[in-house]
């Protein structure tokens, strides 16, 4: 794994599209990809395929709905929203992702001897 940027698990990153969209309303896939960028300190970078890749799939799931509007420089642009649906699906896969963390955390933050710990080493029940 690169020290310079993280990879994304499946599911990261239309999780992240969707807590952007609920904090910061509408906004373009290029908004959304910067503002993703920033909120990670800048260790998640997306290019362009990559954040359209996860717009078209959150629209054809019915969690974001998108229309064309103009940008802050005056350029047609489509923006995207976060639908009913979408915020529900946040609500599910935040509560997933947080239950997921708090295992790693555990597992990871594990820092006994194999032989310390129940079941190991050979112990009888």
């Amino acid at each position: 794994m690169s020290p310079s940027k993280l990879d994304l698990l499946q599911g990261t990153l239309d999780l992240m599209v969707l807590k952007t969209l609920s904090a910061m309303g509408a906004m373009h896939g290029y908004g959304i990809a910067r503002r993703i960028e920033q909120v990670s300190g800048n260790q998640v970078l997306l290019n362009q395929g990559t954040i359209y890749a996860s717009l078209v799939r959150l629209e054809q799931r019915g969690w974001i709905a998108s229309s064309w509007g103009v940008s802050g420089n005056n350029r047609k642009a489509k923006f995207y929203a976060i639908t009913a649906a979408g915020r529900q699906q946040f609500e599910e896969d935040s509560l997933y992702w947080r239950r997921l963390t708090g295992v790693m955390d555990r597992v990871l933050g594990l820092n006994h001897e194999p032989e310390d710990l129940p079941g190991a080493g050979g112990e009888t029940a």
